[in-house]
């Protein structure tokens, strides 16, 4: 079977992150004792697409588990405005696959001028961000030649997770994260969730979910875009409650990801209540029962990804689209 690019680094994914596991438990551990010593009263996430999905999934990871507040960097205000925040105490987390983006690299600059101490989380080890920030943890995901990012953003998602477990030193998350690359081969193994055939004659679709999962439902409507052409919106679950569930009117098909933490009742209700109003909605997520539905609670997301990616390159392969390169995107994106 002739597989695409895209197809061949999903299912590099397990081999990518026991890898990563490896190799970064050292650098890990000293910068969880180096920010332990910082003791940062804020984490600041720079990252745009992908990256910054990836940021959303670390919000909700570092709230949860070390309650630190977390939030985002609006870029233009430095690439664009010029202005200057006052960072100090805070951390940086700077996620980029290329680390060569110029509104990445001027946000960093800006975040050490202000006083934060910046951790790059970058594939590229001898890119611009890794020589500019002050500390890496390296991807590890390998060259990535698919413009559709796959294994880099969960190679990310594990790097964030795999610094929460030593920094938080919580055993029980870590022990799960060792364990991952085997849980993500019995998913590759898996049967299909997302199929062509839900998604036919669709040209607009509502993603849904709750915490984590609305976390990765950024990545997952990002993607329906750019390997479909498919319009896609993430919402909070409840978050669409609270007006745009007329959307459900339209008869628009939704996707519910379905995360086994303690979110899952509530992201239950909010998508009960809209099939009782006749919306159509597809479950992805592995639920209890399943094969690998006793990991971590903050590992399930990266599973959900893992079978995702594969959907959505067969669905493209049988539309007659090539996931590879979509049309109009690069893998490097120059902004300002």
């Amino acid at each position: 079977m002739n597989l695409s690019i895209m197809a061949k680094e999903a299912r590099e994914v397990p081999t990518v992150i026991a890898k990563q596991l490896d190799k970064n438990d050292g650098a890990i551990r000293e910068l969880a004792a180096t920010l332990n010593k910082l003791n940062p009263h804020l984490i600041y996430i720079i990252g745009r697409g992908s990256s910054d999905h990836a940021g959303v999934f670390g919000k909700y990871l570092f709230e949860t588990e070390m309650g630190i507040p977390v939030c985002s960097a609006a870029l233009s205000i430095a690439g664009i405005f010029g202005k200057q925040l006052n960072l100090n105490g805070a951390v940086a987390f700077v996620i980029s696959q290329s680390g060569r983006s110029p509104d990445i690299l001027k946000q960093t600059e800006s975040a050490k001028k202000g006083g934060a101490f910046t951790v790059a989380f970058v594939n590229d080890e001898t890119s611009p961000l890794a020589e500019l920030a002050d500390a890496v943890i390296p991807l590890s995901a390998g060259e990535e030649k698919a413009v559709a990012a796959t294994k880099s953003f969960i190679a990310t998602l594990s790097a964030l997770l795999h610094l929460c477990a030593r920094w938080r030193e919580n055993d029980a998350l870590f022990e799960s994260l060792a364990t991952l690359p085997e849980s993500l081969q019995k998913v590759i193994e898996s049967p299909n969730q997302l199929t062509a055939n839900y998604l036919e004659n669709t040209r607009n679709t509502i993603v849904l979910g709750r915490g984590f999962g609305y976390a990765v439902g950024r990545e997952v409507a990002l993607k329906l875009k750019e390997v479909l052409g498919i319009h896609a919106e993430a919402f909070s679950s409840a978050e669409f409650i609270h007006g745009p569930v007329t959307l459900v009117e339209k008869k628009l098909k939704l996707i519910a990801l379905n995360i086994l933490d303690e979110s899952a009742p509530f992201h239950a209700d909010m998508v009960g209540d809209v099939r009782a109003r006749g919306g159509e909605c597809l479950d992805l997520g592995f639920t209890t029962g399943t094969s690998v539905s006793d990991v971590h609670p903050r590992v399930s997301a990266l599973l959900l990804m893992q079978r995702f990616y594969l959907d959505i390159e067969q669905i493209a392969i049988e539309w007659g689209l090539n996931p590879d390169t979509p049309p109009g995107l690069n893998k490097v994106t120059k902004t300002q």
